[in-house]
């Protein structure tokens, strides 16, 4: 019987939210005053508020309480949000551009079709990808601080994908992995997808609190940690030397895989080594040319230690097989000719401008980032909700932000906006950020 009113309050409830009997932001009573309304067990107040939770319709904050969420904001805001139509200001993804790269994809084109051994692109390649190519792309690494043997790389089809193989090769359903409590959406998405439990780790300074990872690490079989060092995204730190050495220690004594996403590393001005520098044994090192090239050009990379090099190939095989040989070969080739090396300096100077502009519009405001990333994280204030604040720009100045809700890991989610920058005109960019200060300005 009580399982069945449960059950029909749950469904009250939702009814209620979606009709719009309980408005965005309306505060639902506390868990105990829930039980107590309609003579229900306090763990099935709970369980309600739970289920409710799960279905997105409300969200629990910690010390604040229960909230209905804003639902004209699209479900998965900043992760599978739909393209913006041109009039929209999107302020979700990063999809850098230089002015002429077109004209250089344009003429890498017309070389690529006036090669001697064009035929050859049309057949399936070797799953790691070919070795001339490992072995560019071994020497472009050097300028990140990570000297690897050829043999030790592998091509994918971007970040994400690197990602994918390496979380399906090397670790399994329910197995646990430590991130950051403010992680990137898309290793979210991946861990929901292969059943892997994510605990977080809270942020302290320039990274992950190592203390509290050493007491995650006490208290549970931790298999992999996730980890951004250079440019953490969503909040732009980058780990000191030290506190690398300290993060390898830990992995060391715990017999942790570590698991470094450089895609926004290049950003960096003289960074300290990557952690598969530092600790290459137990690091699987993946980032892409997506951020410092374009987002289309689906060509990412694995630098792994050689034992694990057989299954990060099946993983390959698995799934696309072998990253297009044409991709390969017009990436292989800008790095070969030095244009990467021109793309992306160019790509740190736009990114310093934007943020020199964030810098202007909201001087005197909490922000926090890195002066040469591409995105920014703002935290509200107690009395602004960020599904509200997001869904009125969106409807109201057709400028679409990321809430906290993709990146969060823990049960409580902040109230936060996190703005990329590097989709949008530098004159877009700044009328867009004016009304977003506008909006929030408290």
């Amino acid at each position: 019987m009580a399982d069945a009113r449960y059950k029909t309050l749950v469904d009250q409830l939702a009814q209620e939210i979606r009709a719009g009997r309980l408005p965005a932001g309306t505060r639902l009573p506390t868990h105990r005053k829930l039980a107590a309304q309609h003579g229900l067990a306090l763990v099935t107040a709970t369980r309600v508020y739970a289920e409710l939770q799960a279905m997105g319709l409300v969200s629990g904050e910690t010390g604040r309480g229960t909230f209905v969420k804003d639902l004209s904001l699209p479900l998965g805001l900043g992760v599978d949000y739909p393209a913006q139509a041109p009039e929209h200001a999107d302020l979700t993804f990063n999809s850098p551009l230089i002015a002429g790269q077109t004209e250089l994809l344009r003429t890498a084109l017309r070389q690529l079709a006036n090669a001697g051994d064009l035929e050859s692109l049309l057949h399936y390649q070797p799953h790691a990808g070919r070795p001339r190519d490992r072995s560019t792309l071994a020497e472009h690494l050097v300028s990140r601080g990570l000297q690897v043997d050829a043999s030790q790389l592998l091509f994918v089809d971007g970040a994400q994908h690197g990602l994918t193989v390496t979380a399906m090769g090397l670790l399994k359903p329910g197995d646990v992995v430590a991130v950051d409590a403010l992680t990137y959406p898309g290793f979210k998405l991946l861990a929901q997808s292969l059943r892997l439990e994510l605990q977080p780790i809270p942020a302290s300074g320039d990274g992950p609190d190592l203390k509290a990872l050493e007491t995650l690490c006490s208290r549970r079989k931790v298999r992999a940690i996730y980890a951004m060092p250079t440019l953490h995204n969503p909040l732009g730190w980058v780990m000191s030397l030290t506190r690398r050495h300290k993060l390898a220690a830990i992995a060391r004594r715990h017999g942790l895989l570590i698991i470094e996403d450089a895609a926004y590393a290049f950003l960096a001005d003289a960074p300290p080594p990557p952690l598969a520098a530092l600790a290459p044994d137990i690091t699987i090192y993946v980032s892409a040319l997506s951020k410092s090239i374009a987002t289309g050009l689906r060509v990412g990379f694995i630098a792994a230690p050689q034992r694990l090099i057989p299954t990060l190939e099946r993983g390959i095989r698995a799934t696309t097989w072998n990253t297009a040989a044409i991709m390969t070969t017009l990436g292989c080739g800008w790095l070969e000719d030095g244009t990467i090396a021109r793309l992306e300096a160019s790509k740190r100077e736009d990114a310093i401008a934007r943020q020199a502009i964030v810098s202007e519009v909201f001087a005197g405001m909490r922000t926090v980032r890195h002066p040469h990333s591409y995105y920014v994280w703002i935290p509200l204030g107690e009395d602004l909700r960020a599904d509200q604040v997001a869904a009125a720009l969106l409807q109201e100045q057709r400028i679409a932000v990321s809430t906290a809700e993709p990146y969060a890991t823990t049960a409580s989610v902040p109230h936060a906006l996190r703005l990329a920058l590097g989709s949008i005109s530098l004159a877009q960019l700044r009328a867009a950020l004016i009304s977003i200060r506008n909006a929030i300005a408290y």
